[in-house]
């Protein structure tokens, strides 16, 4: 007992020794200056680095006000505003898969759709169209439209439903284009044309008179020379031009494109049975 109570006091000995030196009164306010120091310094960095620097605002909120782009794939394109006998180029890359189409076969795929304002017949008229295939195994195809009348129309590739062009065609209350007449002319080969009267002639293009004279049009074309032949059948009065070569009494397309007048089957009939096609 007597050495257990020693060995209590020797650790009660040993231990205020070691205990650290309270700080005296001036000691206290050097500390406290020193974090009020620390704080202060603390305070400025973050007002000098971080004050300028504004939360910016979403990425939805920044597009909100931007049109949007009709340049990505399938996008429906904006709406043209034509006039009344007016014309226009539809060019556009279809894919049809293989074998790549003709552009006779690509027309029957391309929709036509007419919203007249008075309820009635079409707003325009496919003139011609043209193209070949791509590298990559699409049509590159060109389409010449005319418009007629008031309303809206447009083209869409059946395949895809992809609208390829659209456009709100004059004025509600506009008069609609006037009659069409076809007219035919004839390059003279030397850089001139020949116009055909179309009142006087035979069943062949070649016994047609030539307007204002009473030549035939197979007393100036040569057997086998090749011509450039303007038709005009629009309410836009644009031409369609084609080559034609002559063989004897019958004349030949030198190729098959531009096709010609699509959307009146009825004047392509005419033409074939003039030209003896």
């Amino acid at each position: 007992m007597a050495r257990k109570k020693a060995h209590k006091q020797t650790a009660q000995a040993i231990i205020p020794d070691q205990a650290p030196a309270v700080p005296a009164p001036k000691q206290w306010l050097a500390i406290g200056a020193m974090i009020t120091m620390l704080a202060v310094a603390v305070a400025i960095f973050y007002h000098t680095f971080f004050s300028d620097k504004k939360p910016s605002k979403p990425a939805a909120s920044t597009q909100a006000n931007q049109p949007a782009s009709t340049t990505q794939a399938g996008a429906s394109p904006e709406a043209n505003k034509m006039n009344i006998a007016q014309a226009v180029m539809v060019t556009q890359e279809l894919d049809f898969g293989q074998p790549v189409p003709s552009i006779a076969q690509a027309l029957n795929e391309i929709e036509r759709g007419y919203v007249p304002d008075d309820g009635q017949g079409r707003t325009f008229a496919v003139l011609d169209a043209y193209g070949e295939p791509t590298p990559d195994g699409k049509l590159h195809i060109s389409m010449h439209v005319s418009s007629e009348k008031p309303g809206t129309g447009f083209l869409r590739f059946k395949r895809t439903g992809q609208i390829l062009w659209q456009a709100r065609i004059g004025n509600p209350g506009d008069p609609p284009a006037g009659a069409k007449n076809l007219m035919i002319y004839m390059d003279n080969g030397a850089g001139g044309s020949y116009t055909l009267d179309g009142t006087r002639g035979g069943a062949s293009i070649l016994d047609v008179f030539l307007k204002d004279s009473q030549q035939k049009l197979r007393d100036v074309w040569p057997n086998q020379a090749v011509r450039e032949f303007t038709y005009v059948y629009s309410a836009c009065g644009c031409p369609v031009k084609v080559l034609v070569r002559r063989e004897g009494e019958r004349t030949a397309r030198v190729k098959d494109t531009p096709v010609m007048f699509p959307d009146d089957p009825a004047v392509v009939q005419t033409i074939a049975q003039l030209m003896k096609w």
